[in-house]
């Protein structure tokens, strides 16, 4: 079939035809790659994969381009391309990105494939309402059980296909969105990939972790034994995966130092607010224990939090689900948050919250009175400011304060003056009435003293009385007893 037998012959007219007509159609280079796919190698060794995925790059990454009858929109291309082998596409995706193409064009273009490939990127993976055994787990459970179903070759295929597209991720942060990387997380452990593919997902999601939800961040606890079984054990029970949240904000935090020498950015502020969402989540998970919520919690600096109004509705959140805490493990909880970084509301839902220990509502109660007297003097401080109309009511502004202090002068010295009077009165009334005290009890003692005077008076006159009575009776009974005696 070469030209050395005869011209004209089976190799150069299938070349010709290849370079000429296949090459040159957009539908017709698609449609060769495809029948390739049962072809290899001899496609392979014959130079026909490489010549067609190198003909398709050069047509996807032309702008404006009409390619046949075809125009070079994304959308054409993108379904076009995902509708290829793992490892065609691939090498697509690596001769488009040579060619210097928009890392964004092709992250749709890898989020299309992974959409269409990989059955579990449409399950929405919300965040339960009620615990034990929710909607989330359901959702997996039926994952599972698709997976399980579809055989040993099929997942191991689904396994390629997750380490493939993350190998061939653009290294720009913003080439994906956080949310899809978080997707190609739970795939990825679903399907048991590497560690290495796990951990460099979690890198790349921590370096964008400020653009993530609190529902992509809901990973359920998935774990497996090498059987491919659930493990029921119960330091595997809670319903999330707390410890890959926990290693993605490591990373995070170790991103955000590296990135010191650029202009500050409100990366750790945003962050520790969707950190304390999803631990207001997990916190009504009753498996969960108090060292891995107090950890997460912890995993931010102090500094990173200007409010601790999420970290409070956390550990109350926490300390609902979990009403048999000891004092202890409540006192250990409540030392997580400052309370001086507490808002006025909160300090206020805080002092009545009898979930609390008393020690923490004391402190809140302290705050509270702070936060309530610095709130009156920024009341009657006058802010200066620096823009034309403060200046134009600036001169009225003084006088109106100048009148205001005058008066509460005036005032001020008419209450002291009030109250010097008050006590004046005050002290010649407690006078008379100890002069009136003195009086009354002098005459109570005169009057007991003439009382007791006239009673012995009577006494002694009964005394005497009854002596004279005596002696009359006895001379009476003397001269009768004479009489009788006469007689």
């Amino acid at each position: 079939m070469s030209e050395e037998l005869d011209d004209g012959n089976l190799i150069s007219k299938t070349e010709a035809f290849l370079t000429f007509v296949v090459l040159s159609s957009w539908k017709d280079t698609i449609t060769v790659l495809k029948s390739c796919e049962t072809l290899s190698p001899w496609a392979e060794n014959l130079q026909i994969v490489r010549r067609c995925c190198d003909s398709i790059a050069w047509k996807a990454s032309r702008d404006n381009s009409t390619i046949g009858d075809t125009v070079n929109d994304e959308g054409c291309w993108f379904d076009d391309v995902a509708s290829l082998r793992i490892d065609h596409f691939m090498r697509i995706i690596t001769a488009i990105g040579a060619r210097g193409t928009k890392p964004e064009i092709i992250g749709k273009c890898i989020m299309q494939y992974a959409e269409r490939w990989l059955p579990g990127m449409d399950v929405e993976l919300e965040g339960p309402r009620g615990y034990g055994y929710g909607k989330n787990e359901l959702q997996f459970s039926i994952l599972i059980g698709r997976k399980e179903d579809e055989g040993i070759e099929h997942s191991q295929e689904q396994k390629s296909i997750i380490e493939s597209l993350v190998s061939i991720l653009p290294p720009q942060p913003g080439a994906v969105p956080c949310k899809f990387l978080l997707k190609m997380l739970k795939m990825a452990m679903v399907y048991s990939a590497s560690q290495a593919l796990i951990s460099e997902l979690e890198k790349r999601v921590g370096m964008m972790l400020e653009n993530a939800n609190v529902n992509d961040l809901l990973i359920p606890n998935y774990k497996r034994e090498d059987q491919g079984k659930f493990v029921n054990s119960l330091e595997h029970r809670t319903m999330h995966d707390i410890e890959v949240i926990q290693r993605i904000v490591e990373y995070f935090l170790m991103h955000e130092q590296e990135q010191q020498q650029l202009p500050q950015t409100t990366g750790k502020s945003s962050v520790s607010k969707l950190l304390d969402s999803y631990l207001t989540e997990v916190a009504k998970d009753p498996n969960l224990s108090i060292t891995k919520f107090q950890v997460l919690a912890e995993a931010l600096p102090e500094k990173a939090r200007t409010c601790d109004d999420g970290l409070y509705g956390a550990i109350d959140t926490y300390l609902k689900a979990h009403p048999l805490l000891s004092e202890h493990d409540r006192k250990r909880l409540c030392r997580i948050m400052n309370c001086g970084k507490l808002s006025l509301d909160a300090c206020l839902h805080a002092a009545q919250n009898d979930r609390l220990p008393l020690r923490t509502v004391i402190q809140v109660l302290f705050c509270e009175q702070i936060k309530i007297r610095a709130a009156m003097q920024g009341k009657e401080a006058v802010a200066s400011g620096n823009s034309s109309e403060q200046e134009i009511t600036q001169t009225s502004t003084k006088t109106e304060i100048t009148t205001l202090r005058a008066e509460l002068e005036n005032v001020k010295t008419q209450m002291t003056e009030l109250q010097r009077d008050y006590f004046e009165l005050q002290h010649e009334y407690g006078k008379k009435n100890n002069k009136h005290m003195n009086r009354s009890a002098w005459n109570f003692g005169w009057t007991k003293i003439r009382t007791s005077a006239l009673f012995h008076r009577k006494s002694e006159g009964n005394l005497s009385g009854q002596e004279h009575k005596i002696p009359n009776s006895l001379g009476h009974k003397m001269n009768f007893r004479r009489r009788l005696s006469m007689s």
